[in-house]
């Protein structure tokens, strides 16, 4: 294979992708820098080159400039964050390159003239290693990984994004996004069918609310129901949490929702149900009807912390 050409996507702050290339042996690294930041740090890194993108580009632009930069270099490795935007970008990019697309990669290696990928499959419920001997995107959490320093020489280079014709992007518009980070929480108390009412969500709340928490869902309360806005809504395809206490009310835990939260620290289960799938996969588990049980337990909660 001789020596690995990477491309590393991203802004400033995913350079943590540095540290998963380095498992490479001795990869020429470069850097395609979205946004604005001191190229000159990832030198510390080892990246010989770094292209810069200043101008805002919309998905189609991005790809055909991408498409572009990895067929005139002929990088082996592309790899990103699992960012909105190359969620987007990035299957287009190697569905036209007829390449394969793996995400939530935890480890990289280099098996003679193949790349040995693991990742996170089966709703994060296992490890699967995979062997590619050609062209391979990747997608994984920049933040899992640390680089090592191997300070060079960095140069740098201005891109100019590709203008697409025959499709037009008119606009771009956020989905309506409310004030909860749910992702960011160190303490959440997620909801689930086991509540009868849409009402009944106050006795969560209150429980956030005494213990600091923020409130979670599972994906029929957000997406079925409505009974709760999509900024709650954890698992496969909702948000990747990593709090320091997951409680879970009134959920079974199917796959996709434990994909969403089985990287947090203490996982408390409140269910009815003594054959319910989280009890399963929890640290604590409680079996007793959650109209009796959460209520007892918030007013507990007052009277030792005081509030």
């Amino acid at each position: 294979m001789g020596v690995a050409k990477v491309l590393v996507i991203g802004s400033i702050n995913d350079a943590g992708l540095i540290g998963l290339v380095q498992k490479v042996d001795n990869p020429e690294v470069h850097y395609l820098m979205l946004g604005t930041g001191d190229a000159s740090q990832l030198g510390r890194y080892g990246v010989a080159k770094v292209y810069l993108l200043t101008t805002q580009v919309d998905e189609l632009s991005f790809s055909e400039t991408l498409i572009d930069l990895i067929k005139s270099n002929d990088y082996s490795v592309i790899i990103g964050p699992a960012s909105k935007f190359l969620k987007t970008v990035m299957p287009i990019v190697a569905q036209k390159l007829l390449a394969p697309l793996i995400v939530d990669v935890i480890d990289l290696k280099q098996s003679g003239t193949a790349f040995e990928i693991t990742y996170n499959g089966i709703g994060n419920r296992a490890q699967v290693t995979v062997k590619v001997s050609d062209r391979i995107f990747l997608m994984a959490p920049s933040a899992r990984f640390k680089p090592n320093e191997n300070a060079t020489t960095v140069t740098t280079e201005t891109l100019q994004p590709k203008t697409v014709t025959g499709i037009k992007v008119v606009s771009t518009e956020e989905k309506p996004k409310g004030k909860v980070r749910i992702e960011d929480a160190e303490l959440i108390v997620s909801v689930g069918r086991g509540f009868k009412k849409q009402e009944d969500l106050k006795l969560a709340f209150e429980l956030a609310e005494v213990l600091g928490a923020e409130v979670g869902c599972s994906r029929p309360i957000a997406a079925d129901l409505k009974w709760l806005s999509e900024d709650h809504w954890v698992g496969l395809s909702g948000h990747k949490v990593r709090p320091k206490l997951y409680m879970a009310i009134g959920i079974s835990g199917q796959p996709q929702h434990l994909a969403g939260m089985m990287e947090a620290k203490t996982v408390v289960v409140i269910n009815n149900d003594p054959n319910a799938p989280f009890l399963k996969n929890c640290d604590y588990g409680v079996v007793e009807d959650l109209y009796k049980f959460v209520p007892a337990l918030t007013k507990k909660l007052r009277e030792l912390l005081k509030k």
